[in-house]
């Protein structure tokens, strides 16, 4: 069976046990602060298990775009290195919210298994949870008990905690699981040793296939486990395991999932897979994280060098890596690739195909900078290597591999085979000392202490009615305390609220609740897992009692406004730039707007004046919002809104229209465009390849950047004592430009006369025409002095320092006759500039370094004369 043939006979299956077939969800994870990525099948229906959202279907199935790279599940080292780990990989599932349970869980992993997919029963081991004393859960019997109806005995195996109890994380849903497992060894590697001595031993072809979790427990913050509200059945298949299997291969990248994308790789670089282990490995890596990266981009995030746009670079760079040590890629070749996956996998996942070329575009400027960051890393260790020789030591220092690593972003392991190459070692132990200090570093930084949830109501989701109220009657249903960085705040949860949460790039309302007796401040809202949290700097003396809570009205009415303009810019953009302008990103502050939308190059301020107009058009059109608070999604395309890739939408939706405008958004909006007054554009910018940015504000913020703009022409006339500005800084460039070459025709006269000086009173002495002095004039005139004296003399030995507004530096020029015997500029500014507090570079016959002490520059000189001399010698 292909592997489009092997996914769709699982959904079919679960389809025909009356299961609904739901969509994967984004790979990457919105409103969940516990996670940066979805990480098994289950998250999307992590609120339906804690039970604080409906359960829309008693059983669903389907495949879910997983990405495992950080936290407890990472397996990001090795991928590529085996034949079955990967970053993003598909997790075929099935589950149940509070319908059947582990018979039929089992028994339907059976029949798919062993009667569909037609896999041998004596290949087949289950394991089942051989309980926990620490945590009172005791042996699953009843798992045991269904299994021997299917496998004998010896095939069925008890599991401990670590292999048999599945946890999402530190806290949230789990429960005991029961693991399949197949064993892919040869007939007699099966007969010199039993499979369940094998299983979960780490042998790469015995390995697990599906996982059945019994959801029945929250692990809470303080590690006790507590009732789910209802059993639930969580399931989750490798289906790039499956595909291994039901193929006869040995490896998952053996498969037709990744022996397309392996094949383009092979031909571009030239070499054939399976010849050499390093370039296959390679290879491997660069086609698992090409669906990493592809995947992560369709659903919204664009690498960068903060949380999960951090890791999507850290995967990216990996890749480029491999490519460019072991395959020779030395121009980008991931973006190559993109068209091929697609075609592959765009059938069952349409975003690939919608995303295409900005994931082209963003992949190919992702490698063109890594590219350049190794060719300028490699010369950096060049140095770093000649000096670690110089010095008679065999080890490159774990702080120098560390600055490479942490401030160009130059791999270790590839500093250890460049240097490996040259005859030189790196003090792995220091490096990993350094790390590991950072580490820390950054740990205390985000240290966080979270108490368990405080329960006084029991409530499953959050009722917002800020889209009609911005005050309300509450009452605290749970809380609990949060320290960081030594502050301590308090984060409520009530029963219904008119505070609208951070999401949706709208930030979180503020405000007060009071009572009777006190009022206490809200400085923020945020959403989390379908719960509305507000966080307050203290705790009510009495938090059973009844609050009112009040929006801050101003600040709402801001924010609305420009979420509104927002809505009103999108439209603009997509009519005057084209239809293939969609939202990446979106920030809406009382204050400010900002929109990230992909775009292929600069917007033309003609561009960005139309856009504006067509904004502030609809503003006076005073349009009214028209709101569909339970739209279906059909009804939704039907009105032609607005749905963004990377979005999770419900069966319901909220559709908001104003004019032409028409969006799915939970985010608050004014009543009228009207209100708005008015709407200017403050700047536009990229801020990644394919993706642009507009900031922006309206009514009182637009108000005062007109204003300001007045109130600078204005002065600037009156600087000029000339109200017609314009003609006034014209005639002004003129008169300077005329200026200005006049000084430079001075400053070249000046040149050569002192350079004609200096030629005719510096003697040659020990082979060389040696000028070494300290100056108050500027670096550039030292500069084309030096260029100067070296075109009259082969044997020239410039070393100048110039002092100039506080700041040290020193200029190394060198004739070609002495370039020719060894002497590297580079190497001597470097070395030099330590003297001043410095450092520097540049070519091997001209160089310059900066430095922080002046006191110094004149040992700096004699550091680096020293050095010639005794090369030159």
């Amino acid at each position: 069976m292909e592997s489009n043939e092997i996914r769709r006979a699982f959904l079919d299956f679960f389809a025909s046990k009356g299961h609904v077939i739901v969509p994967s969800a984004p790979m990457v994870v919105k409103g969940d602060p516990t996670l940066m990525f979805t990480n098994a099948g289950m998250n999307q229906f992590k609120d339906i298990f804690l039970g604080n959202a409906p359960r829309k279907y008693p059983r669903a199935a389907d495949t879910q775009k997983c990405l495992r790279v950080s936290g407890k599940h990472n397996d990001l080292e090795e991928v590529g290195h085996d034949t079955y780990h990967h970053t993003m990989f598909e997790m075929l599932g099935n589950w149940s919210y509070g319908d059947y349970f582990k018979r039929e869980a089992i028994e339907w992993a059976w029949e798919l298994l062993h009667d569909v997919y037609k896999l041998p029963a004596e290949r087949m081991y289950a394991t089942v949870f051989e309980g926990s004393e620490e945590d009172g859960v005791p042996f699953d019997e009843e798992a045991y008990g269904f299994w021997k109806r299917f496998l004998p005995e010896d095939h069925i195996i008890r599991g401990n905690k670590h292999d048999n109890f599945w946890e999402m994380g530190e806290t949230g849903p789990c429960g005991p699981c029961s693991e399949i497992h197949f064993d892919l060894r040869d007939e007699a590697e099966i007969a010199a040793r039993p499979g369940r001595e094998m299983v979960n031993a780490g042998h790469p072809q015995v390995i697990e296939i599906w996982n059945l979790v019994f959801m029945q427990f929250n692990r809470k913050a303080n590690g006790s486990l507590e009732e789910l509200p209802a059993r639930n059945v969580d399931t989750g298949m490798g289906f790039e395991r499956l595909c291994m299997i039901l193929q006869g291969k040995k490896s998952n990248y053996d498969t037709d999932v990744f022996q397309p994308t392996i094949g383009r790789i092979a031909a571009l670089s030239g070499k054939r897979y399976g010849q050499d282990e390093k370039c296959d490995v390679a290879m491997r890596v660069m086609a698992d994280h090409l669906r990493a990266i592809a995947f992560s981009i369709a659903d919204g995030q664009l690498p960068s060098n903060v949380k999960a746009g951090y890791v999507i670079r850290r995967i990216l760079r990996r890749a480029v890596r491999y490519g460019y040590t072991y395959l020779g890629f030395t121009e980008p070749t991931l973006c190559r690739l993109v068209a091929g996956l697609v075609e592959q996998m765009g059938g069952q996942f349409p975003e690939l195909k919608a995303q295409q070329t900005l994931i082209e575009k963003v992949i190919e400027e992702e490698e063109s900078s890594f590219l350049r960051t190794l060719a300028t890393g490699i010369n950096l260790l060049d140095g770093v290597i000649e000096r670690t020789k110089r010095e008679g030591r065999g080890l490159i220092s774990g702080r120098d591999a560390f600055e490479l690593y942490d401030t160009f972003g130059f791999p270790i392991d590839l500093t250890e085979l460049i240097a490996r190459e040259q005859g030189v070692g790196v003090d792995l132990a220091a490096f990993e000392e350094e790390l590991q200090a950072q580490k820390a570093r950054s740990r205390n930084a985000a240290a966080v202490s979270t108490d368990d949830w405080v329960e006084l109501l029991p409530i499953r989701e959050s009722v917002f009615t800020g889209y009609d109220t911005l005050t309300d009657e509450v009452r605290i249903a749970r809380y609990r305390r949060i320290v960081s960085k030594g502050r301590t705040t308090y984060q409520l949860v009530f029963d219904r609220t008119p505070f609208y949460g951070n999401s949706g790039g709208q930030i979180g309302d503020v405000g007060y609740i009071e009572s009777a007796d006190e009022r206490i401040g809200i400085v923020s809202t945020e959403k989390e897992n379908g719960l509305i949290i507000h966080i307050a700097a203290e705790l009510p003396e009495n938090p059973g009692a009844s609050f009112r809570a009040v929006v801050d009205a101003g600040k709402r009415q801001s924010a609305a406004n420009n979420h509104t303009a927002t809505h009103l810019m999108h439209a603009a953009l997509r009519q005057v730039l084209g239809t293939h302008v969609e939202q990446k990103g979106s920030l809406v502050t009382p204050e400010v707007l900002r929109f990230d939308f992909s775009h292929f190059q600069k917007v033309t301020p003609a561009e960005l004046r139309e856009v504006e107009q067509l904004v502030n058009r609809a503003v006076r059109a005073d349009y009214p919002l028209e709101e569909n608070r339970s739209a279906t999604k059909e009804e939704a395309a039907a009105a032609g809104a607005m749905m963004l890739f990377g979005e999770k939408y419900g069966d319901r939706v909220r559709m908001v229209r104003f004019g032409d405008s028409v969006e799915l958004c939970g985010g608050t909006h004014t009543r009228s465009t009207g209100t708005i007054g008015f709407f200017k554009i403050l700047s536009e910018s990229a801020i990644s390849a394919g993706v642009r940015r507009i900031e922006a504000v309206t009514g009182e913020q637009a108000e005062k950047v007109i204003y300001a703009a007045e109130d600078t022409l204005r002065n600037v006339g009156e600087y000029l004592n000339n109200p017609q500005v314009l003609q006034a800084v014209k005639k002004m460039l003129e008169s300077n430009e005329t200026l200005s070459k006049e000084v430079e025709a001075m400053r070249r006269e000046q040149v050569a006369q002192w350079a004609e000086k200096i030629a005719a009173s510096t003697p040659e002495r020990d082979g060389m025409h040696l000028f070494a002095t300290q100056t108050d004039r500027r670096p550039d005139f030292v500069k084309d002095l030096a260029y100067s004296l070296r075109a009259r003399s082969p044997r020239l030995v410039f070393v100048v320092g110039s002092l100039c507004d506080g700041k040290p530096t020193l200029t190394v020029m060198l004739g070609d006759e002495i370039a020719s015997r060894g002497v590297n500029a580079g190497a001597v500014v470097r070395e030099a500039a330590k003297l001043m507090q410095g450092g520097g570079g540049g070519q091997a016959f001209f160089a310059t370094a900066g430095g922080k002490n002046p006191d110094g520059l004149q040992a700096a000189i004699d550091k680096a004369v020293e050095l010639i001399a005794a090369q030159v010698k």
